[in-house]
């Protein structure tokens, strides 16, 4: 039985143990995929632990993605570009290859939504999450223009400077957001705004901004339909679950883990059930 893992501070609220595992038991795969709440001053010993253990790989979440870095053997350039590392595969010699499934865990989930490649899109916030949208655009749609909302304009100004490049970046003050929300093509909600249990927030007050043609993306899945994308469905865009991400990045982390596909309808149902039936699920909105 090999062993798998997310490391986290918390980690407790993580679908990730239920998905993987299904996805596990769906391909006969003698492996076990378990949750591991590490401090950040711990988090060497963590990663030294899970090599000599003989595990197979392990995810990374907050607050970590940034601090394995300097504790891999080797780092992929999509994750050099995120800035982040969320997915570790251990080879049979114990050497840890980091990579960041992230970036193409979002662009997976909003390329089946899209006619080609779109010509305006909006980020909300300049954190990790934003690094991943605007990598994943870098890559796979050079020459983006994208408007960049946050609350923390340095931040937003250093994604700029960092992906000027490649992208056509544009940085506004979070006062701004409903006018790049509405002039965009593809809007990608990367803020914890709405996150359960302040699931009454949203990180868009006039739903107006919103228009059929669009696809609109949230970050969030806790709960699975959030105030965002509520208000941008009843406009007509096409609203694009956190969920949908999640389980992206995990087949995409399955699948360097295996070197064969991963089973993504079971891993999206026992990542929804997982959702659902938790205290931060839908039934939270009642």
């Amino acid at each position: 039985m090999r062993l798998y893992g997310v490391l986290g501070w918390p980690v407790g609220h993580s679908a990730s143990p239920a998905m993987m595992n299904a996805a596990f038991r769906a391909a006969g795969q003698a492996a076990v995929y378990m949750s591991f709440e590490v401090a950040p001053t711990h988090i060497a010993a963590a990663v030294e632990g899970l090599r000599a253990l003989g595990a197979g790989g392990f995810n990374v979440t907050i607050p970590h993605k940034q601090a394995v870095f300097s504790l891999l053997d080797e780092v992929t350039d999509t994750a050099r570009m995120a800035g982040a590392v969320n997915t570790v595969r251990v080879d049979p010699g114990g050497r840890l290859w980091g990579h960041n499934t992230d970036v193409d865990g979002w662009w997976e989930s909003v390329r089946p939504h899209l006619e080609g490649i779109p010509e305006r899109v909006a980020v909300l916030g300049a954190g990790g999450a934003a690094r991943a949208v605007l990598t994943a655009l870098a890559l796979r749609a050079p020459g983006t223009r994208v408007a960049v909302a946050a609350r923390r304009l340095e931040r937003a100004e250093a994604l700029a400077v960092q992906f000027g490049d490649w992208l056509r970046v544009q940085v506004f003050p979070w006062a701004d957001r409903h006018a790049c929300v509405a002039q965009a093509d593809l809007v990608a909600q990367t803020t914890p705004i709405g996150m359960w249990p302040e699931t009454d927030a949203a990180p868009v007050e006039d739903g107006r901004c919103f228009r059929a043609g669009q696809v609109v993306q949230d970050a969030v899945y806790r709960p699975l339909r959030t105030r965002f994308l509520e208000e941008a469905a009843a406009r007509g865009a096409t609203a694009v679950d956190g969920l949908s991400m999640l389980v992206e990045q995990g087949a995409l982390a399955y699948e360097r883990w295996f070197e064969a596909p991963a089973p993504r309808a079971v891993m999206r149902a026992a990542a929804e059930e997982a959702v659902r039936h938790g205290p931060q699920g839908d039934a939270a909105r009642a």
